[in-house]
């Protein structure tokens, strides 16, 4: 297991690669949107990323979560990445950071 240091380091390494895949019908990231439940880090360097969409209908259902595995596996220390895609609880706005509803005028 890291330790609490190591382990806060790499969560914000990887929070950081998660800001950079963006929901295509929302301007915003996907962590801001708040469609990251839960990052565990397991074993020092393997990753499970709990997540959902917007919409279960939502078109990229089947390519966002790819696209999380691999950013997060660009993270330098993972080598591993298990995304899981869950729909409950279902995703609504007031999920979303300050960040991201001042970014979309909801502020």
């Amino acid at each position: 297991m890291t330790t609490q240091g190591n382990y806060l380091k790499l969560e914000a390494k990887i929070v950081e690669a998660l800001k950079t895949v963006f929901d295509p019908e929302i301007p915003v990231n996907i962590y801001d949107l708040g469609l990251i439940y839960e990052i565990k880090v397991q074993d020092q360097d393997k990753v499970k990323i709990t997540m959902t969409l917007t919409n279960p209908n939502c078109p990229v259902a089947d390519s966002m979560p790819r696209e999380v595995e691999k950013a997060v596996a660009g993270v330098p220390g993972v080598k591993q990445v298990e995304v899981n895609l869950v729909f409950d609880p279902e995703w609504n706005k007031d999920m979303m950071s300050e960040a991201a509803m001042l970014e979309l005028g909801l502020l």
